[in-house]
């Protein structure tokens, strides 16, 4: 209500009443403070500000549109930073934690400048909130450093899924707008000599620790901006915890421990965030340390333990179009490298020709994944992708390539529950006729049902059946259990 319409009801009230001109002396009700000296100012945006009863049984007053001075007070603590920390931002010599570290004590200075009254809290949140801005990715950063987060979904800037064990909710993280997320984006982008514009408006990237990034803006990404981080852990998981998380079991991990050390060729396969990458890796912890390893990836996710190592990544082309390197040129150039073992991160395209006959021509041991949902998916998924190369090779050729190349096809799920297991272990046995024949070592045991949570009770089981390659293993003096092999499901091949 305005200060003259306040005015009018007074006076019409005290003439009604027949109280004469006395009240009409009292002091006016006070105007409400200001935007600047209002400490409603401080509360967050979508707050509602209550307006007191008057005694003279005026209704409250509803809260006018605020700008959201909390906002302001951060762009105004980050332009503060910037001018007082200069070109120690870009100072090498300057390790991330003591950058960090001295820009939130300069932020507490900059902060106790302004005079402002926050709580301990809010203080708190203004400078992690400024110190994430600045140095860090926004409001991703608190998601990033969560352990519990594995997914990150950006949809649009007010709109962020994340998955907790296997489970997709809805974060209560925002940005602040558009500008906001894209400057995100190209800050992620940039510290890998990536770029994203509008010519260029989609990329694959990664972040420090090796999380897989893709980032799709518009016009591709009609809604807004769009950015996905798959995160890896900063300490990789190892065979014991994929035990533990009910991936594989002990009998599963003995086998395939002595399939690696004995130079078998395996095929990690599954659909899209199965953990094929992980499991990679986990095989890759099984590599002895006196060989020499080549890693080939479209952005280096693998997180190899040895020390002999070779890392390589494809590289897509400018902006002229030239430059691109890709994952089919690397493959050829490792096989110069001398290497041992070569690990593919994944095959997608015609490069699985390349990949086959390195396997079948010395590079035994290789390593790499695929997408597929079954084991018997990924030798079609295979055959798919040589013809992919460009050659007109009959399909016959094809399959007796990836019969004699591929040893074992490792296949990996995400169950309804959430959980990632190891569903098969099947080994290529050859070929009759013009089928590849596979056998089962391990199968998922889906009969046990589910328990009260809706979490699968069943395990991986043996089938009892002893693959041909363990000849190979007496051969090399690699020893396994007998009772790897003991199972209890029906035996049975494909």
């Amino acid at each position: 209500m305005k200060l003259s319409e306040r005015i009018n009801a007074v006076q019409n009230r005290t003439q009604a009443a027949g109280a004469g001109t006395a009240l009409l002396d009292a002091p006016l009700p006070a105007p409400p403070p200001s935007a600047a000296e209002s400490p409603e100012r401080y509360l967050p945006a979508h707050a509602a500000v209550e307006q007191p009863t008057h005694d003279d049984g005026m209704q409250q007053v509803p809260a006018a549109p605020r700008v959201d001075v909390f906002a302001a007070l951060k762009d105004r603590a980050a332009t503060a930073l910037f001018e007082r920390m200069g070109t120690r931002f870009n100072d090498a010599a300057v390790t991330e934690q003591e950058l960090r570290s001295t820009a939130k004590k300069e932020l507490t200075r900059i902060i106790d400048a302004e005079q402002v009254p926050l709580t301990p809290e809010e203080r708190t949140r203004l400078v992690q909130d400024v110190a994430d801005d600045v140095l860090g990715y926004g409001p991703l950063q608190r998601l990033l450093d969560d352990p519990a987060v594995t997914e990150i979904m950006v949809n649009r800037m007010d709109q962020i899924y994340v998955e907790r064990k296997g489970k997709l909710t809805l974060s209560e993280s925002r940005f602040s707008s558009e500008e906001h997320l894209r400057k995100v984006i190209e800050r992620i982008v940039s510290k890998v000599g990536r770029r994203i514009d509008e010519s260029s408006p989609l990329v694959d990237a990664r972040l420090e620790d090796g999380s897989r990034v893709n980032a799709v803006i518009p016009p591709l990404a009609v809604g807004g901006s769009s950015l996905t981080i798959r995160k890896f852990s900063k300490t990789p998981l190892t065979v014991r915890n994929l035990i533990d998380f009910g991936t594989l079991t002990p009998e599963m991990a003995e086998l395939l421990n002595a399939c690696v050390k004995a130079k078998l060729n395996i095929i990690v396969s599954g659909g899209t965030g199965t953990g094929k990458t992980t499991l990679l890796n986990v095989l890759s912890s099984f590599l002895p340390h006196d060989e020499r390893i080549v890693t080939i990836e479209d952005a280096v996710e693998l997180q190899i333990q040895q020390e002999h190592v070779v890392r390589l990544e494809s590289r897509p082309p400018n902006t002229e179009g030239k430059g691109e390197v890709t994952i089919r040129e690397l493959l050829r150039n490792s096989l110069r490298m001398r290497p041992d073992r070569i690990v593919v991160g994944e095959v997608r395209g015609g490069e699985s020709l390349d990949m086959l006959q390195a396997m079948n021509t010395g590079h035994d041991g290789s390593l790499s994944t695929v997408h597929s949902n079954s084991p018997r998916d990924a030798v079609a998924r295979l055959e798919t992708l040589v013809l992919m190369a460009g050659m007109d090779l009959p399909l016959r050729a094809i399959r007796e390539q990836i019969a004699s190349a591929v040893n074992l096809i490792v296949q990996i799920s995400r169950l309804r529950d959430g959980s990632r297991r190891i569903t098969h272990v099947t080994e290529v046995q050859g070929m009759e006729g013009d089928i590849v024949t596979l056998q089962d070592a391990f199968v998922f045991d889906y009969s046990a049902g589910v328990d009260a949570h809706g979490r699968f009770l069943g395990r991986p089981v043996a089938t009892g059946i002893r693959p041909r390659f363990i000849d190979r293993f007496e051969d090399l003096g690699i020893h396994v259990s007998p009772a790897v092999f003991a199972g209890s499901l029906t035996p049975g091949g494909k």
